[in-house]
């Protein structure tokens, strides 16, 4: 797992279905059995070191205070938690941690605590429906993680190179099944395309390309969003007034991921971004800049670049579109889902909190 600073397009992969469970396959069992509670570390333990030093960074990460991130009726997620996931999700290669900077450290922090409390979630719901993962279907997922890396003595090397245990994979592999079998069973069973919707989406663009400027606001206190959309409100009306969007976006987006490229995201096809951008880049005319939008990430402004369109025959592009469509459904339905398992166990990220000592 390769950790980098955080970045919009990192997030808005992660948090489509698809990414998301991808996520879930690498992260499932970084954390400890421990209750949140209990989850204090070792003083001589990789992950008690790793908080140590990120802690320089962000306080709020130092794991002899153990701060709360996250709680929850029934749960919290704590600084001693995280970093124990981070370090077993990592390995050696959380010493890339250590060279971001504040803001890519909380971006990324606070993505990395939205999805343990999802995970615990998740998991909960599926043991009230008695999802049970058998050993086969265990054994069988690790056979084709084998096949995939070459064989298992490179897997097991590998696993070795990056300071993970083979134990730990059983395990990531046995919850990720879990939250999968629940899903596609009692979320997503119900799901359909009509005939009437593949042609409808065959006739739309099928992608977009946009440049965009960020200005964050997630993990910020809500008393600080009207003094950065007023910050926004400025930069657009510089846009509008014709200065070099690329040029603008290049000094101000607070995206990194396309910083450098004056803030570009290429052919990016529909269901793949959050859906208030979607909507912005399918819907302002193709060289014109949109309004602030606003996601979860923060506010944006987007000038549209292009779209283009299905140019093969529909019944050649019929299974990828309802693929697509299908892809999209159970985004929105997982989104739904877990917005109400949240809503219902009072589930709320709290990152400068402390814990009790």
């Amino acid at each position: 797992m390769c950790f980098t600073t955080w970045t919009f397009e990192k997030e808005i992969y992660v948090k489509k279905f698809v990414g998301y469970i991808l996520v879930l396959a690498v992260a499932a069992a970084a954390c400890s059995s421990k209750k949140a509670e209990t989850a204090k570390l070792s003083q001589d333990s990789p992950a008690f070191q790793l908080g140590k030093d990120l802690s320089a960074i962000l306080p709020v990460l130092d794991p002899g205070k153990n701060a709360v991130l996250a709680t929850a009726e029934d749960f919290t997620v704590t600084a001693g938690e995280l970093l124990d996931f981070l370090q077993g999700m990592g390995g050696g290669q959380t010493a890339q941690l250590k060279s971001m900077d504040a803001l890519g450290l909380k971006g990324l922090v606070t993505l990395y605590v939205d999805q343990l409390g999802e995970r615990k979630l998740m998991l909960k719901a599926a043991a009230e429906a008695k999802i049970a993962v058998s050993a086969e279907d265990v054994t069988s997922t690790l056979a084709q993680q084998y096949a995939q890396a070459g064989g298992e003595p490179q897997y097991l090397e590998s696993l070795k190179t990056n300071g993970i245990s083979i134990e730990f994979v059983r395990q990531m592999i046995r919850e990720t099944l879990t939250m999968q079998q629940h899903l596609e069973k009692n979320v997503f069973a119900s799901i359909r395309v009509a005939e009437p919707e593949l042609r409808n989406a065959y006739a739309e663009d099928k992608t977009a390309s946009v440049r965009h400027i960020l200005f964050m606001t997630q993990g910020k206190p809500e008393a600080e969003k009207p003094e950065i959309r007023k910050k926004m409100e400025g930069l657009l009306a510089r846009a509008k007034k014709g200065e070099d969007f690329a040029a603008l976006a290049k000094q101000f987006t607070e995206d990194a991921g396309s910083k450098e490229k004056g803030g570009l995201y290429e052919d990016f096809p529909k269901g793949q971004m959050v859906k208030p951008f979607e909507d912005a880049a399918f819907t302002v005319p193709v060289g014109q800049i949109s309004d602030i939008v606003e996601t979860q990430f923060g506010y944006h402004i987007l000038k549209v670049e292009g779209r283009q369109r299905e140019t093969r025959p529909f019944e050649e592009a019929k299974a990828e579109i309802e693929n697509r469509l299908k892809e999209q459904k159970k985004g929105a339905a997982y989104q739904t889902f877990i917005a109400d398992l949240k809503t219902k166990s009072s589930f709320k990220l709290v990152l400068e909190t402390p814990a009790g000592k």
